[in-house]
């Protein structure tokens, strides 16, 4: 591959993510607004964020948590939030002596009360434990949250809140995801901004 054409992937992935986002900024941002605004209320009212997803998914969920428990852009209390993906030993014990599809099962029957706020993240909408935690979070009285990309699969259909990025392209939708997720920090951070 020559210089001009890694020049021209990158610059034709740019204007993919581009396009896709612009796509998203014009369509109906309501979803997000309303996740962003569940979050505030269950953080205000005491509860908790626990946010579950797979692989590049699972990154965006620890993502989120350290943005919320950190700072985002401003100084601030911390901020009640919990990547369900991040304790090994967990995972690797419920993998092993359950299922795979229950390790987001159990720690949201362990971890979550209703009022907390359960974040599933899924570019496929199809993941078997996301679905699982999620129909979990609702039987035990948690808001639901689904972050998806395609048609959103099953995990649209569970949701109370459905954010969908609809994309074929795994790669194009993590990249709205990620700057979906940074909106709904932003959101959720300047509700708890002394000022």
């Amino acid at each position: 591959m020559t210089d001009k054409t890694h020049t021209q992937v990158v610059s034709s992935m740019l204007a993919e993510a581009a396009a896709l986002h612009e796509r998203i900024r014009k369509s109906h941002l309501e979803p997000v607004v309303s996740a962003a605004e569940a979050i505030v209320a269950s953080l205000k009212s005491g509860g908790k964020l626990l946010l579950f997803g797979n692989g590049g998914s699972a990154a965006d969920a620890q993502h989120v948590a350290a943005e919320l428990v950190g700072r985002f852009q401003h100084d601030r209390a911390a901020l009640s939030a919990i990547a369900l993906t991040t304790d090994t030993s967990v995972l690797t014990s419920l993998g092993n002596d359950d299922s795979y599809e229950r390790v987001f099962v159990r720690q949201i029957e362990a971890l979550g009360r209703a009022g907390d706020v359960a974040f599933g993240i899924s570019t496929s909408g199809l993941s078997p434990n996301v679905i699982s935690g999620l129909e979990t979070a609702k039987a035990h009285g948690l808001r639901t949250i689904g972050l998806t990309g395609r048609d959103g699969g099953h995990v649209g259909k569970v949701v109370e809140i459905h954010v969908n990025v609809p994309a074929e392209s795994t790669a194009r939708v993590q990249e709205v995801h990620r700057t979906l997720l940074h909106a709904i920090c932003e959101i959720v951070e300047n509700a708890f901004v002394d000022g």
